[in-house]
């Protein structure tokens, strides 16, 4: 397909992709080269055009007429509303976040999620899944300051739907037929897993023959260090037996035993399914106008979608998995009197909390601290990892000074913070 109107700074992304002939691997895949690069998918879904994809908009429309068109193009089946790619769902926003329910004057918003269907006639069905929606022009959930302005969401989550047509392809020609692969691209993630919720409530499946879910949240980024957070491992026991056997030089794979988080798995995980989830880390570009295609690590992005490739391939032949709750370490959708106002580097396995971002005018920036620094202490608590900083979080009141113990470089130091 044509690209009109591509910014200069976005040529690089393409000529990315040629990196990838010299890229080696162990791995054999059923196809050497895709019908269409993953480069283009990603840079025509964070295009202007789709003007950031925030749901029950005409970019949302846009971005999921371009999802469908691609499944046809793989010849993967439609499985949605009346013999449609599409899953079309309804919900009232809440104007005031504090009010219990929807008011009547609320407005109610048309989203829809996009599914393509592998079947290869198995007792079961594996949901692989990724959120197409962004935050549009920022009018909700952005982290911008400065003017209205488009939210491409390259990242968040144009990497995702990018890895979901990689692996729609690459199954379809795979031998690996154990079990039916539903691959859903969900729209209203960012406002609170409308999509997701509405798909598991009208799966075009028995929910008791779904297998597993894998989920792509912004998995763009991989840094120099190529980590890679692989998040719900211990929802079932299979999980870490398939991984450990897997050799992939490429990557770094951190991985984390709770099957909740912020994104679509969470439906699955509370549904009692085991989830994968598959991340590189957030970035200053999160929820910002800045996160743009020309910033994405493309080869990064393919030994991504190549490794969930390898995990599917080890999991053919395991049948039905069975399902363990985690301990969630993370205080889900808790709501905390004051914010530091960084961003913790989720990637982080060090002793504390490695801060990944510092937001203008927030105590954290006050005080003078940086990104790259690590906080072990809070007041009298000991900061091991994010999940104690969130506990720790979770005591203080606005208005109150408190001493911080960071970490920069190879010295400690004292910063006084107020929230």
């Amino acid at each position: 397909m044509q690209i009109m109107h591509i910014k200069i700074s976005r040529i690089a992304a393409i000529i990315a992709v040629l990196v990838w002939v010299s890229c080696s691997t162990a791995v054999k895949y059923p196809i050497k080269y895709p019908v269409q690069n993953m480069a283009t998918d990603l840079i025509i879904l964070s295009g202007d055009d789709m003007e950031g994809r925030a749901t029950g908009t005409e970019g949302e429309r846009k971005a999921g007429d371009y999802i469908a068109r691609r499944f046809a193009e793989l010849k993967i089946q439609p499985k949605g509303e009346y013999g449609s790619y599409f899953q079309s769902f309804t919900k009232k926003i809440k104007s005031n976040p504090h009010a219990e329910k929807p008011a009547d004057t609320d407005p109610e918003i048309h989203g829809r999620n996009v599914v393509g269907f592998i079947d290869n006639k198995a007792p079961y069905t594996v949901i692989i899944g990724a959120h197409y929606d962004h935050l549009g022009y920022g009018e909700h959930g952005s982290l911008h300051s400065g003017d209205r302005a488009i939210h491409n969401g390259a990242d968040d989550n144009a990497s995702g739907v990018t890895g979901l047509l990689f692996l729609a392809e690459t199954l379809s020609k795979s031998r690996y037929k154990k079990n039916n692969y539903l691959l859903v691209a969900f729209s209203g993630e960012e406002l609170g897993l409308l999509g997701s919720k509405y798909f598991l409530e009208n799966a075009p499946v028995p929910t008791d023959k779904i297998n597993y879910m894998i989920n792509m949240d912004m998995i763009g980024r991989l840094r120099a260090e190529s980590k890679l957070a692989v998040s719900g491992v211990g929802t079932s026991p299979v999980f870490e037996k398939v991984m450990d056997g897997i050799k992939y030089p490429d990557l770094d794979i951190k991985r984390e035993l709770s099957g909740a988080g912020p994104s679509d798995h969470m439906t699955f995980y509370q549904s009692g399914i085991p989830v994968l989830a598959f991340f590189t880390g957030q970035h200053e570009d999160y929820h910002k106008p800045s996160d743009d295609a020309h910033l994405i690590n493309y080869t990064g992005m393919k030994h991504v979608a190549q490794y969930i490739y390898n995990i599917i391939a080890g999991l053919d032949k395991k049948g039905k998995l069975s399902f363990n709750k985690t301990q969630d370490p993370v205080p889900g959708n808790r709501s905390f009197a004051v914010s530091l106002g960084v961003m913790p580097d989720y990637l982080y396995d060090g002793k504390g909390m490695r801060i990944d971002g510092v937001r203008e005018d927030k105590p954290a920036m006050k005080a003078g601290m940086q990104k790259g620094d690590i906080i072990l202490k809070m007041g009298e608590l000991d900061i091991t990892d994010i999940n104690s900083y969130m506990k720790a979080l979770g005591l203080f009141k606005a208005g109150q000074t408190i001493d911080v113990v960071i970490k920069r470089g190879n010295e400690e130091m004292v910063k006084s913070v107020t929230f």
